[in-house]
């Protein structure tokens, strides 16, 4: 597996070639011009304090949790919770959860597993926090494409706390000790965009520590409009 840096810079060749004389000039290759920023004098005004998606929240109308960890918790009312709390805090305007999560929600059933229907994926327990106590891990599936990944834990005064948000078109999820890698496609077939989260103890959540891209070697093979991962690993 060959991973690069996601920010990639260009190398600019010094022009010449080797043969049996030495190093021959092959001319002049024109100008390198420095990169030009553009609307320089444009900047995007500052979320809102509860319009802030990769901060620690309490998941409101959830009553304590009924150990230290997730294990015990019921998965889907807590999306439920979460997902109805965002939807009113933004107003439908998308920024903390897509405006149709709701919706999508509607679809699941008072089943242990929310029904066939239900497009909440089965929920993943896991130790992020390196406190010995499991988080949980999921996400809502909006269109079939894009999902809202989620995770939560226990606060120590047993209040449920989302310190993950993201919505995403999820190539892959992988956890490995105290990391969460978030697999993405980019516009480079080639490529898939790969988000490492880590705990944070100090801001409370699972911060972004490394994007990097990772080659699909055997993307080539696979058929076109196949179902699935599009990276063969």
């Amino acid at each position: 597996m060959h991973r690069v840096p996601a920010v990639m810079v260009l190398a600019v060749l010094l022009a010449g070639c080797a043969d049996v004389e030495g190093l021959q000039s092959e001319g002049d290759r024109g100008t390198v011009h420095a990169p030009k920023s553009l609307w320089k004098d444009i900047r995007p005004a500052p979320p809102a304090p509860d319009q802030k998606p990769g901060t620690a929240a309490v998941v409101p109308g959830l009553p304590k949790a009924a150990g230290p960890s997730m294990r015990r918790e019921d998965a889907l009312s807590v999306v439920r919770a979460d997902v109805t709390s965002a939807a009113e805090q933004d107003g439908g305007t998308g920024l903390l959860v897509d405006p149709r999560a709701v919706q999508r929600l509607a679809l699941c059933t008072q089943a242990v597993d929310g029904g066939p229907d239900c497009p909440v994926r089965p929920a993943v327990l896991h130790d992020l926090t390196g406190n010995g106590r499991e988080e949980l891990i999921t996400a809502l599936d909006i269109d079939g494409r894009v999902s809202e990944l989620r995770v939560y834990t226990v606060q120590d005064d047993g209040s449920i706390a989302r310190i993950l948000s993201r919505r995403a078109v999820l190539e892959g999820v992988e956890v490995a000790a105290e990391h969460l890698a978030v697999r993405e496609p980019t516009t480079n077939p080639d490529y898939v965009a790969v988000s490492d989260y880590v705990w944070d103890p100090k801001a409370g959540i699972m911060n972004l520590s490394q994007l990097t891209l990772d080659d699909c070697p055997g993307l080539a093979q696979a058929p076109a409009g196949a179902g699935g991962s599009r990276c063969a690993r």
